[in-house]
């Protein structure tokens, strides 16, 4: 959700960005590289990028459930000073990249 970026003071992801993967210990382990940002209602997104975030969703309904529990828990509430509430027009940030790894 754009809100815990801006809560954040963090931009929305750009495509061509890398990102370093860092495990528990504090090593790189592998890079990402962000291929496609879109932010856009919830309702828009498709079963393709339900199945891609590799998850194990095989639905969009399963994907938008866990979701909604995670934007709406106890977690993402305290630290976005409320509980957001989640609509077919609540946007999102949909984030696809490409693994380049490992390092």
């Amino acid at each position: 959700m754009p809100a815990d970026y801006e809560h954040c003071g963090d931009p929305l992801p750009v495509g061509g960005r890398w990102t370093a993967l860092i495990d528990s210990a504090g090593r790189r382990v592998a890079l990402l590289q962000t291929t496609q940002v879109r932010v856009a209602p919830i309702r828009e997104i498709d079963e393709a990028f339900a199945r891609d975030e590799g998850e194990g969703y095989d639905t969009v309904a399963q994907w938008r459930a866990a979701h909604e529990r995670f934007w709406t828990g106890p977690e993402m509430s305290a630290f976005l000073g409320g509980t957001p509430i989640v609509v077919d027009d609540t946007l999102i940030v949909a984030e696809r990249f490409r693994l380049l790894g490992p390092v």
